[in-house]
C-alpha cells in the first residue's frame, strides 16, 4: 500500500502501513511535562511518513509512540483563537505555569495526516525548553498561547492589545519555524522608529538567527533585496514604498512576511498597502494593536495581505466575524493580565480662561457664519478646518499664549517631580510642543516627535529612562504611539484629544504594558463648552466599533464619524446636492 502525500510535498515512497486499536493508556512523564490519559480510535498510522520534529531533543532510546508522553502526553490546550478571544469573552486570570501548551492545526487543514502532523508535535514547553532555544525568561501563558497560534498559520492576524508583547510573540514563532526548517528567509515590515527595536528583540530572543536592515544607497539596497541569504530582512514601510520593484523581483518568494502596525496598510488605495501586497511570500503574519480604527473596511485592507479575497468592502458585521473567526487572535489586558498594575483613568475638565473663552467663542461665531456663506460648495474639509483651529485655541490662546490646561498641567507635574515618577505629555501638534517645553522648562523635558531626527530618538528614550533628573518626556501622538516601551512611566497626560480612541489607547499602553511596577495614572484633559467636549461624546460612541466586530453581541448601531455627524458639531447640514460621502 501506498501512503498518501504529506503536506503537499508529493508522494513518499511505497511502506507498510499498519492498522492496530490503540487503548486507553497513561503514558509515563517524559521531562517535566506530566502525560494524560488518552481515549484514540483505530485508525491507519503511516509510521514511516509520519515525523516528530523535536528540536535536537533525542528521545530515550527505544521510544515509540505507544510508551512516551512526547506524543501523547500533556493536557491539550486548544491554541487555535477561540470564538471567547476573537469575540473578546473575559477568561481566567493566568493560572500558575501549565503542564503542557499544545499547536493546533488550524481550521483549514483537513487531511488527516497533516492535521497528526501538529498532534503529535511535542509540546510547546518542551520546544523553548530545548538546550538549542535559550530564552531569556519564561514567556506568559498567553504569549505560549500566542506564539501556538501563529507557528502553524499561514495567515494570521495578531491583534493583541498594546502591550502584551506582540513583539516577542512573533520573533520566537519565527525562531521554532526557523528551527524546523519551515521559514529559511523573512521579510519584517515595521514603522521607521521601530526598526532598531526589533532588531533588539531579535538579539534578545532569537540571536543566533541573522537579522539585516534594508538601508543605504539604491545600489546597497539592490544587492541587499537580490543576495540577502537566509536570516531576517527588517524594512520600514517608507523604503517599501522606494524599493517597490526590487522587493516584488526578489529571487525566491519570502518565506515570511510580517507587517507590524498593519493599521498602515488599511487604505486600499494607497501606495504603501499595494506595495506591500505586491512582494511574493508563502506566509503572511499582520500585527496590529487596533485592526480597526474607523470602520470594518480597515480590516478589509489588512486582509488584503494577509488572505486576499476572505473579505469584500460592506461586508455585514456577522459575516466579517465568521470570515476571520480563524485567523484574528486578539486578547486584552483586562483578560489575561489580572496582575498587571491598574490604570487609572481621568479626566480633567477645564474651564477657558476669561481671554481664551472670548477668542473661542469668536472663533466659532464667525467660522459658522464663513461655513454657512460657502454654501453649495460646503466639503467636510471645511469643517475639519474650523474644527482644528478651535481645539488649538482649546490648547493656547493664540493671541496672549494663555492655557487653562497649562496652569492644571504644572499643578499635576509639581507632584510628579516631588515624587520623582516620570510623566508623558502627549499633543497632536509640535507647535504645542514648543510652547510646552518653555513653560514646563525647569522640569527639564525632554522631546519625543516628528522633527527629532530618527536616529537621535532612540537616545532621548534611553535618557528618559535612566536619567533620575529627566522626568518629563513631551510626545507627539504620530511619533510616540506605536511600538515604544515606557512602562517606567507612572503618569501619562493627554493634553489634547486625538480624533481616533485607538490611537490614544496607543498612547496610554506606551506606559500601561507588561514591565510596569505601579498604577499608571491617565490625565485626559477636556475643554468644558467647547468643541472638545461634543467630539469627546462621538470617540466614546466611536470605541463600541470594536464590539461590532470582536464583541459576542454585535450592536446594530452605526459607530464611526459619519459625514452628518461631522456637519452636526456646528449644527449644520451637509448641502442636499452634494453627493454623498463619510469621513474616516
Amino acid at each position: 500500500m501506498t501512503a498518501p502525500p504529506l503536506n503537499g510535498l508529493g508522494r513518499r515512497p511505497p511502506i507498510e502501513v499498519i492498522r492496530f486499536p490503540l487503548e486507553p493508556i497513561a503514558p509515563p512523564a517524559l521531562g517535566s511535562v506530566v502525560c494524560e490519559t488518552n481515549d484514540a480510535a483505530a485508525f491507519a498510522l503511516p509510521l514511516e511518513a509520519l515525523k516528530v520534529r523535536t528540536f535536537g531533543r533525542v528521545l530515550p532510546e527505544g521510544a515509540d509512540s505507544r510508551g512516551r508522553g512526547t506524543l501523547f502526553g500533556g493536557a491539550r490546550r486548544q491554541a487555535s483563537p477561540a470564538p471567547g478571544l476573537v469575540a473578546g469573552q473575559p477568561r481566567h486570570a493566568p493560572s500558575p505555569p501549565r503542564s503542557a501548551t499544545r499547536i493546533r492545526a488550524p481550521r483549514d487543514v483537513v487531511r488527516l495526516e497533516d492535521r497528526l502532523a501538529y498532534l503529535l508535535q511535542p509540546p510547546l514547553e518542551n520546544l523553548l525548553a530545548a538546550e538549542a532555544l535559550d530564552f531569556p525568561f519564561r514567556p506568559f501563558p498567553y504569549q505560549l498561547d500566542g506564539i501556538a497560534y501563529l507557528y502553524p498559520r499561514h495567515e494570521a492576524v495578531l491583534a493583541d492589545e498594546m502591550g502584551l508583547g506582540k513583539t516577542m510573540q512573533t520573533v520566537v514563532s519565527l525562531r521554532l519555524l526557523a528551527h524546523q526548517g519551515l521559514v529559511r528567509r523573512a521579510l519584517l515590515v515595521c514603522p521607521k522608529p521601530l526598526v532598531t527595536n526589533w532588531r533588539r528583540e531579535f538579539s534578545q530572543w532569537a540571536p543566533e538567527l541573522p537579522v539585516t536592515i534594508v538601508e543605504g544607497s539604491q545600489s546597497q539596497r539592490q544587492w541587499l533585496w537580490n543576495n540577502a541569504a537566509e536570516g531576517v530582512l527588517i524594512a520600514n514601510y517608507e523604503l517599501i514604498v522606494r524599493d517597490r520593484q526590487l522587493a516584488v523581483n526578489v529571487p525566491t518568494p519570502f518565506d515570511l512576511m510580517v507587517v507590524d502596525e498593519a493599521q498602515r496598510i488599511k487604505n486600499r488605495a494607497g501606495a504603501t498597502h499595494e506595495s506591500i501586497c505586491a512582494i511574493p511570500r508563502e506566509r503572511s503574519w499582520a500585527l496590529t494593536g487596533t485592526p480597526i480604527e474607523n470602520s470594518a473596511d480597515d480590516l478589509v485592507g489588512i486582509f488584503e495581505f494577509v488572505s486576499p479575497g476572505r473579505l469584500r468592502p460592506q461586508m455585514k458585521t456577522s459575516a466579517i466575524r465568521s470570515a476571520v473567526a480563524d485567523h484574528v487572535l486578539r486578547r486584552t489586558k483586562d483578560q489575561v493580565l489580572t496582575q498587571l498594575p491598574p490604570k487609572l483613568v481621568r479626566d480633567a475638565d477645564v474651564q477657558l480662561t476669561p481671554e481664551q473663552w472670548a477668542t473661542y467663542q469668536r472663533a466659532e461665531e464667525e467660522g459658522v457664519i464663513r461655513l454657512n456663506d460657502i454654501g453649495a460648495e460646503l466639503t467636510i474639509q471645511h469643517v475639519f478646518e474650523l474644527v482644528l483651529r478651535l481645539k488649538q485655541i482649546c490648547n493656547f490662546d493664540p493671541a496672549t499664549g494663555a492655557s487653562a490646561k497649562l496652569d492644571r498641567l504644572e499643578a499635576d507635574l509639581e507632584e510628579c517631580a516631588a515624587s520623582g515618577r516620570k510623566a508623558i505629555i502627549f499633543s497632536q501638534w509640535v507647535d504645542a510642543i514648543d510652547k510646552l517645553r518653555g513653560r514646563l522648562a525647569r522640569f527639564g523635558p525632554l522631546e519625543y516627535h516628528g522633527r527629532i531626527p530618527s536616529h537621535r530618538r532612540d537616545a532621548v528614550i534611553e535618557e528618559f529612562r535612566h536619567d533620575p533628573t529627566k522626568n518629563i518626556l513631551l510626545m507627539s501622538y504620530g511619533a510616540g504611539s506605536v511600538g515604544l516601551n515606557l512602562q517606567f512611566a507612572s503618569y501619562v497626560f493627554l493634553f489634547d484629544r486625538w480624533w481616533n480612541p485607538a490611537v490614544e489607547d496607543q498612547a496610554i499602553n506606551r506606559a500601561h504594558r507588561i514591565g510596569a511596577t505601579g498604577p499608571v495614572t491617565v490625565t485626559r484633559f477636556l475643554a468644558t463648552g467647547t468643541i472638545e467636549e461634543r467630539i469627546d461624546r462621538i470617540l466614546a460612541e466611536k470605541r463600541e466599533l470594536f464590539d461590532a466586530v470582536f464583541d459576542d453581541e454585535p450592536t446594530t448601531r452605526k459607530l464611526g464619524l459619519s459625514r452628518d455627524e461631522i456637519f452636526g458639531l456646528f449644527n449644520l447640514r451637509f448641502p442636499e446636492a452634494k453627493p454623498e460621502a463619510a469621513a474616516a
